[in-house]
């Protein structure tokens, strides 16, 4: 019946913050180290840039180089791959997001073991998408034109392709030469798990066979800077202490770059050829809070997330991932919704931005990758510097018409654990939200 096939996780890639591939990756998250480093291109600016910490990647950490125009100053009219990864004609109509994202969706292939046919067949698809536009081709564009009154061709021919919302998903598409769905959905911060989670319907509702799907967010001095003009980057901490989910010192969130790109396929296809199934997604998602607030969380919107993936069935994850960014509010408020929902006892929770920081529209997706790599590894990722927990009510818990938990953060330290914690994994929750008050949910299971 339609909607009723089982999709399964067979492929993982990316570029991760600290400019990791994905085997350093997973050493380092599971060795309980931080990947967030002072950045020297945020401290170049000296005051006017509050924060000055980042998950960053530069070009060389992921093997390519920039190579900028002789006429357009500061304009990277193409790259190169030093390790012959990609071929020059795709890497001229790429950001280096887009690179990432091909070099995930590359690796990601390899691991699922699909063939050729399979790769280029009608039934394959990519859907992935970021949160913001191709900034570091956008900047020198404008800027040669607006401010240095350059004519038009020296903006570059490739600006269009390079920074277009869909620019990730286009540049694989092209690499890979699949024939099926290519699409993006940006949704702010619930980016990642969104196109994974649109994947999966896809998949489930027997319109594609097998997708490769993710989030990226690409290195970027713009994005950075807009967030710190909000006021709602950390500071006042070393680099490795300054992301602190549901610490009451948190004051902010880190921000950080990357990509998280998934190979997923339909469950019976990939059993039947043998396909190593590194976990089973169980089902997806997504809602809106619905109460007209651009930034603030809502509590009853993460409740009915919850009972939209859930409904009446009686459930109990070992982990539950939270989106965990360390802002005052958005901690609290996540960590009550999970009480509320799961109770006191039997699970973790995890937070893995606590690492690397808040990867914007990669994060649900390097989330998902690291929740994957909670299964297999049979371990909690740790929240990092969460110290001391609130021990005081929240004003909102103390209003009238509060039905949430009426225990403060601290009543639940059982739960949050700042190590590496070994025990017996078999589903996992992975949350994450987005400004406009859009909300994502999805479990995942060990094929077992």
């Amino acid at each position: 019946m339609a909607g009723d096939r089982r999709v399964a996780i067979v492929g993982m890639g990316g570029s991760f913050p600290g400019g990791n591939y994905l085997d350093q990756f997973r050493q380092k998250l599971f060795a309980g180290e931080s990947l967030i480093r002072d950045w020297d291109e945020a401290k170049a600016h000296g005051k006017n840039i509050r924060s000055q910490i980042c998950g960053f990647i530069t070009e060389a950490e992921m093997d390519i180089e920039a190579i900028y125009s002789t006429i357009s100053p500061n304009y990277p009219e193409t790259f190169i791959d030093h390790l012959g990864r990609i071929p020059d004609a795709n890497l001229s109509t790429a950001d280096v997001g887009s690179i990432w994202a091909m070099l995930g969706t590359q690796e990601a292939i390899k691991q699922a073991g699909w063939s050729k046919e399979e790769t280029e067949s009608e039934q394959t698809g990519v859907v992935m998408g970021s949160g913001s536009a191709g900034h570091s081709i956008l900047r020198n564009a404008w800027h040669n034109f607006f401010e240095l009154k350059q004519k038009t061709r020296l903006a570059g021919s490739h600006t269009v392709d390079r920074t277009m919302v869909y620019r990730e998903a286009a540049n694989v598409a092209c690499f890979i030469k699949n024939k099926g769905v290519v699409e993006a959905i940006g949704s702010a911060c619930a980016t990642g798990l969104g196109n994974v989670g649109y994947a999966y319907r896809l998949i489930k509702f027997g319109i594609q066979d097998r997708i490769v799907a993710g989030g990226v967010e690409p290195t970027s001095l713009e994005t950075f800077i807009g967030f710190d003009a909000m006021q709602v980057l950390s500071k006042g901490f070393s680099a490795g202490e300054s992301s602190r989910p549901f610490d009451e010192d948190r004051n902010g969130f880190v921000c950080s770059f990357g990509c998280g790109i998934v190979a997923l396929e339909e469950y019976e296809s990939a059993k039947a050829r043998g396909a190593k199934i590194l976990a089973v997604i169980d089902d997806y998602y997504n809602n809106s809070d619905g109460d007209g607030n651009m930034f603030f969380p809502s509590f009853d919107g993460q409740k009915r997330l919850w009972k939209g993936l859930f409904g009446d069935k009686p459930f109990k994850a070992d982990v539950v991932k939270v989106h965990g960014t360390s802002t005052p509010v958005g901690d609290a408020v996540e960590l009550l919704s999970v009480v509320d929902i799961m109770g006191e006892e039997g699970y973790h929770i995890s937070a893995p931005k606590s690492q690397f920081g808040h990867t914007l529209g990669a994060a649900g997706a390097v989330e998902l990758i690291s929740a994957v790599m909670m299964l297999e590894e049979q371990k909690v990722l740790p929240c990092l510097n969460s110290v001391n927990l609130d021990t005081e009510l929240a004003d909102y818990q103390q209003e009238q018409d509060w039905t949430g938990p009426k225990k403060s953060l601290a009543a639940y330290r059982h739960l949050i654990s700042p190590d590496v914690i070994s025990k017996e994994i078999n589903t996992i929750v992975c949350l994450n939200y987005g400004f406009g008050g859009t909300n994502s949910a999805m479990t995942i299971s060990r094929d077992i």
